[in-house]
């Protein structure tokens, strides 16, 4: 909220300048420029964005864009369903508890990578070294709390971006506005609209891009935290069930 607030206020001020400026700066000699400019050449747009954005600030958003990407496809494919509760282990694990077949279960859990596939290993390995039921519990539950917050490392750099953007994107507002404070400082007489565009562009382009980088940054932060929270609640639902079923668990 204050860095919304800080945005807002940033903002006002530069309206205000803007609005601040003499009418009589836009009828200044309008015949005369038009006559003795010469032809503007057309440019791409990402040609546009680079000059608008100036090389560094146009660096910044370019990395932090690609690591954002980057972080994007990385944590959709780690909170898949396959990587945390893989269908094929429950059903192959309860198979096995059915059949009674204790060792094939344990082989088969140690040799899957998923997030259950862990939290079993160390909760049959505690049932298999002469631990009671509660002790399995308890070191299963270690080590999903380890794996959970794996995952959670992965996503803050996502809200790390979600929060640095827009700090990159007011850090260019305040550039910008004092690029134009300057113009307007050193000039002697009324400035012109154009000679305070650069200044002006700088601090509503990164403020732009900034919030362009850090909206589906923020949404897609909560969506995956969300989905995190419901599949690590599933292992421990489905992880408690499976090994209900293992001699001792009674006791």
């Amino acid at each position: 909220m204050s860095l919304l607030k800080a945005l807002f206020s940033v903002r006002m001020l530069l309206l205000a300048v803007l609005l601040a400026l003499p009418t009589l700066a836009f009828a200044q000699d309008a015949a005369a420029e038009v006559a003795a400019s010469a032809p503007v050449k057309s440019e791409s747009y990402l040609m546009w964005l680079y000059n608008a954005l100036g090389w560094y600030y146009a660096l910044a958003f370019l990395l932090l864009s690609f690591a954002l990407v980057a972080l994007v496809v990385m944590n959709f494919m780690q909170v898949s369903r396959n990587n945390i509760v893989p269908k094929d282990l429950v059903d192959s694990m309860e198979a096995h508890l059915n059949a009674k077949q204790y060792n094939e279960a344990f082989a088969l859990a140690s040799n899957d990578d998923s997030f259950l596939g862990k939290v079993l290993t160390a909760g049959i390995s505690s049932l298999t070294a002469g631990n009671n039921y509660s002790h399995a519990i308890e070191a299963m539950q270690e080590v999903g709390e380890v794996e959970n917050m794996k995952l959670d490392h992965r996503l803050s750099y996502i809200s790390l971006i979600g929060t640095i953007s827009p700090m990159l994107g007011l850090l260019g507002t305040v550039d910008g506005m004092v690029q134009s404070f300057s113009v307007i400082a050193s000039s002697v007489t009324t400035p012109k609209p154009s000679e305070l565009a650069e200044g002006i562009t700088i601090a509503l382009m990164t403020t732009l891009v900034g919030l362009v980088l850090a909206i589906p940054a923020i949404a897609v932060y909560h969506f995956v935290r969300n989905r995190i929270a419901q599949l690590v609640l599933e292992v421990g639902i489905v992880s408690e069930r499976i090994m209900s079923k293992f001699p001792g668990a009674n006791k």
